[in-house]
């Protein structure tokens, strides 16, 4: 999961690009980028680190121009090389830069087509450049030396008829403007802004609405799947639908736990779709742990915590924090590498002990996918007093991997792949376990825009929306994950070729 931004503008956009990023740094604390266009050259920097980290003012005085783009990275295969930070550009035609959110499930293939019929050279392991050089290459084939709205429309539409899986992109040309567009699924979120200032309209795209609202900008609507954004470099608006079998699939995993709860996604309010999360969750609780004598409901900072104050008031029960959170440690779930990930936990947390002790106490978190944090959070209220100590989660059990973006691409490292839910409990230490049911979690979110049928749920259900995800793909990607794990260079390079493409988003 990624966070990306790009404004045209009528001043400097560097300043309202780095904005941008810290409010969407909770999507990617990997490795930072922007890039912006003067004088018809581009302006790039980027490398690993949090935002305000890889930018320094000799850095934020060099990124000068009225166009650019912005990108926050988490790896999606657990390792990390500057190399792969976005954006990420090529010199033809006329100079294209590319930040880019998702995963392409046909990476292998394109890869195969970019180098044998487009005659280009991917440089990394990234399947976002595999994307930018399509992208690239089928506005080669419609454009001469100028490029018109039809020229870009023509060529996202060829792009979208090749690729498959997620994405969410934002583009700059050299001499003509941006252009950004959304997977025909809508899997990934894409946002549009506007600024009316005395020089003109400025137009912005992001990741989440909250990026919009950050920097002045007044969000006007989401990007429609299949959508193609233009805006041209004298601030000239131009849309168009440029694919003809579009439909709603948003990834429920963004209401669940990637988005900032002060986010609209899709006309849904993400703080909404969590109150109604606890809200079911509670009514479930009532219903099948009547019996349970619990004192106290406590969420895990900081996701749940919405989930964990409705699940109080349905239950009639006292509400408490019980952990405080280094807020200078990032999230668990996103670190690369299993290792990193267990050594964090107890540096992010700590409890007050107070809170936990002779109580029989309920934790809340937004879902639980290796169990790891879990199982040391439960662990740590025992150790802090705690008579009983029972979990919920406000997302179903992910017994599936994630092939669109999200950074649990193996099957055997989900605690719930293989497991019923009382070997879930008995593996995290729990004296009892409830999840959310499905159906629940789809009406909690559907319930905030009903136009929205179906959500892109995989994780949960195995139902792969793109079509193109079958029992022996998964096995692939997961002997190659595995394999890599053991430090081989020719699995490195298979990962790379099963779509897994380290930090492509």
């Amino acid at each position: 999961m990624c966070g990306i931004v790009g404004i045209v503008g009528k001043e400097a956009v560097n300043q309202s690009i780095y904005d941008a990023l810290t409010v969407l740094q909770h999507r990617g604390q990997d490795a930072a980028g922007i890039m912006t266009i003067d004088k018809s050259m581009f302006n790039l920097r980027k490398a690993n680190g949090l935002v305000r980290d890889v930018f320094h003012t000799r850095h934020m005085h060099r990124l000068t121009g009225n166009v650019g783009i912005g990108h926050c990275r988490y790896p999606t295969a657990g390792s990390s090389s500057s190399a792969e930070a976005q954006p990420f550009y090529v010199n033809s035609p006329f100079g294209i830069a590319f930040a880019h959110n998702g995963n392409l499930t046909n990476a292998h293939d394109l890869e195969k087509e970019v180098f044998t019929v487009a005659r280009r050279h991917i440089n990394t392991n990234s399947d976002s450049e595999i994307l930018l050089n399509i992208f690239a290459d089928a506005l080669t084939k419609i454009s001469d030396f100028e490029v018109t709205p039809d020229d870009i429309f023509d060529a996202v539409a060829l792009s979208h008829a090749k690729i498959s899986g997620a994405y969410a992109v934002v583009a700059a040309i050299i001499g003509f403007g941006m252009v950004a567009f959304r997977d025909p699924n809508g899997i990934r979120p894409l946002v549009l802004g506007k600024r009316t200032t005395l020089l003109g309209d400025e137009y912005m795209v992001a990741s989440e609405s909250v990026a919009i609202d950050a920097v002045g900008f007044t969000f006007v609507r989401d990007v429609a799947p299949g959508e193609a954004i233009y805006i041209t470099e004298a601030g000239q608006l131009h849309t168009k639908q440029c694919a003809p079998m579009a439909k709603f699939n948003p990834c429920i995993f963004e209401f669940v736990y990637f988005a900032r709860p002060d986010s609209f996604i899709d006309g849904i309010s993400v703080y909404a779709s969590r109150v109604n999360m606890g809200r079911k969750l509670g009514e479930k609780i009532k219903r099948e742990w009547a019996e349970l004598d619990i004192d106290v409901v406590i969420p895990i900072p900081e996701t749940s915590m919405d989930v964990a104050l409705q699940i109080a008031n349905t239950l009639d029960l006292p509400y408490r924090q019980g952990f405080v959170k280094n807020r200078y440690i990032g999230r668990t779930f996103i670190m690369p590498g299993q290792t990193q990930r267990r050594k964090s936990v107890r540096r992010k947390l700590n409890a007050i002990k107070s809170e936990f002790k002779d109580k029989n106490v309920l934790l809340v978190d937004d879902s639980i996918v290796r169990g790891t944090t879990s199982e040391q959070i439960i662990e740590m209220a025992r150790e802090s007093g705690a008579k009983k100590v029972y979990f919920a989660s406000a997302a179903p059990e992910i017994r599936f991997p994630n092939v669109y973006g999200i950074d649990m691409p193996s099957a055997n490292e989900l605690i719930a792949y293989g497991r019923e839910i009382d070997e879930i409990s008995e593996c995290i230490k729990a004296d009892g376990l409830i999840f959310q049911d499905l159906h629940d979690l789809v009406d909690a979110v559907n319930e905030e825009n009903p136009q929205i049928t179906r959500f892109e749920t995989s994780v949960f259900d195995g139902n792969y929306v793109t079509g193109d995800v079958n029992q022996d793909y998964l096995e692939r990607i997961d002997k190659a994950r595995g394999e890599s794990a053991k430090g081989s260079p020719t699995i490195q390079t298979e990962l790379s070729n099963l779509e897994m493409h380290n930090m492509s988003n």
